[in-house]
């Protein structure tokens, strides 16, 4: 059956912006280029802003929404800048470059409410402005990297007859085998793209393969880097395959290179993900962490280690916790999905006894090491399943918390944990969240027990859409 054309609609100006990053303007049944859809259908365009005024190639068409590109930008909005990023709408990251960034701070508290109103519904107070981060660029502590053997190219690329080289950056969004080849990546500080291209130049020159997602072939798969706030590095080259003299070379070279990397780590990965969680890490020079420091604490940071990728945004960020959490110095806290312990630390002076739980192993060892370091006495640290470990028989065991903060992954909780939390009934939750719509859906679930009494966004990933949020439930008289 022949595939039906879909539309070309012109002079369409775009009216707002919603998930993924992408804008959204809504269309009236009155477009005969729509017919049989209903009033109000909505369509979703990347790399525009509000305000603009542009032809749409319509490239997807259901009963309820449109996805379109740009054929056409025949007005840009007032709004829009340019965009600093040479890999701007190819990369895929960094969407929101071309909206100033106070704009940027406007869309995300909006974000916010509309996903506590349209799927929380519940009552929930004013929403404070989102809080910014005070570097919109170079604010990055980690980025991970992968080896291709070609890179991709854009059609005017392949046009102009660009080979098709060795690639080491970002993959394209929603194509697990297509690599950007990254010159420059503006989110954390410059000596991320020397390392980078120091290590694909190398590979390239002394003939290290790397590796093809189809054929799971190749030595080099992966780069992570990582740094501090006192400039030290750590580095892990994920190979393909056994580590081979050529393999070591390239460590080596990178070692005498760059004097910055003080913990300079490797794995072999011959499985078909990319995954490295389970794989063992091996060092090859230095150390196996590097440290981080937040107010007169220290935090130890290892390869498999979560910490927040936006190190002074994190600081901010956790103060907003901290000061939700209101503690006088007698209170059990429980900091669930603790990772590192980061925020267990972070608050346990300030109350009797701070209980962190956490699914990575190696993550609750750092989170001991961390309490350690720092002179702190009233911590425990326990890994596990967060629906296994926090029972109703651990809360007995443990004493039942007077104030909860949690942190989970985008998923959100688990019903089991939020029922565990419900029968444990702490005064207070502090509940921060790197996506708000399952954050709406759980706190729509505890919101019979508990009240919503104060919201605050915070924007970790500037040009990005993504905004934490943290919220303070009150138990209910």
């Amino acid at each position: 059956m022949k595939k039906k054309n879909l539309p070309l609609l012109e002079h369409i100006e775009i009216t707002g912006i919603a998930a993924e990053g992408k804008a959204l303007v809504r269309l009236g049944i009155s477009d005969s280029r729509l017919e049989n859809t209903s009033d109000g259908i909505v369509c979703f365009v990347p790399y525009c802003v509000p305000g603009d005024i542009v032809d749409l190639q319509v490239t997807r068409k259901k009963h309820s929404f449109m996805e379109a590109r740009v054929a056409r930008l025949i007005q840009p909005s007032p709004l829009r800048c340019d965009a600093v990023c040479q890999h701007y709408g190819t990369c895929g990251g960094c969407k929101w470059q071309i909206l100033p960034y106070e704009e940027q701070k406007r869309w995300k508290r909006q974000q916010v409410e509309d996903n506590l109103r349209r799927i929380g519904h519940i009552e929930l107070p004013e929403i404070q402005p989102t809080l910014g981060s005070a570097k919109i660029y170079g604010y990055r502590n980690k980025l991970e990297f992968t080896f291709a053997d070609h890179k991709w190219l854009t059609t005017e690329q392949m046009r102009a007859g660009v080979p098709f080289e060795p690639g080491l950056g970002f993959h394209i969004p929603n194509c697990f085998d297509k690599v950007l080849q990254i010159d420059t990546c503006h989110l954390m500080d410059p000596l991320n793209n020397e390392i980078r291209n120091t290590a694909r130049a190398y590979a390239i020159e002394h003939g290290l393969t790397f590796y093809n997602e189809h054929s799971h072939q190749g030595q080099l798969r992966n780069l992570i880097l990582r740094t501090n706030h006192a400039g030290e590095w750590m580095v892990i080259v994920v190979f393909g395959e056994p580590l081979t003299e050529a393999g070591k070379g390239l460590l080596e070279h990178l070692s005498t290179q760059f004097p910055q990397i003080i913990s300079l780590l490797y794995c072999v990965n011959e499985k078909m993900n990319d995954t490295i969680g389970d794989q063992e890490i091996l060092v090859y020079r230095g150390q196996d962490y590097i440290m981080e420091r937040m107010e007169d604490l220290q935090f130890k940071v290892g390869p498999k280690s979560f910490y927040q990728t936006n190190t002074d945004q994190a600081y901010e960020l956790y103060k907003v916790a901290r000061e939700y959490a209101a503690l006088t110095g007698t209170e059990t806290v429980y900091d669930l999905y603790t990772g590192t312990g980061t925020i267990a630390n972070f608050v346990a002076r300030k109350a009797q006894k701070v209980v962190g739980i956490e699914y990575v192993p190696e993550a609750i060892e750092d989170a001991k090491i961390n309490a350690k370091i720092n002179g702190i006495d009233n911590t425990e640290f326990f890994a596990g399943d967060m629906k296994d470990i926090l029972t109703d028989a651990f809360v007995a065991s443990h004493g039942r918390p007077d104030v909860i903060i949690t942190d989970p992954p985008r998923a959100g909780m688990h019903e089991d944990v939020i029922k565990v939390i419900l029968a444990a009934a702490p005064r207070r939750i502090v509940y921060v969240s790197c996506n708000p719509a399952t954050q709406a859906r759980d706190l729509q679930m505890m919101d019979e027990a508990y009240k919503v009494t104060r919201v605050q966004p915070v924007d970790m990933f500037p040009h990005t859409q993504h905004v934490e949020n943290v919220v303070l439930l009150e138990a209910r008289a």
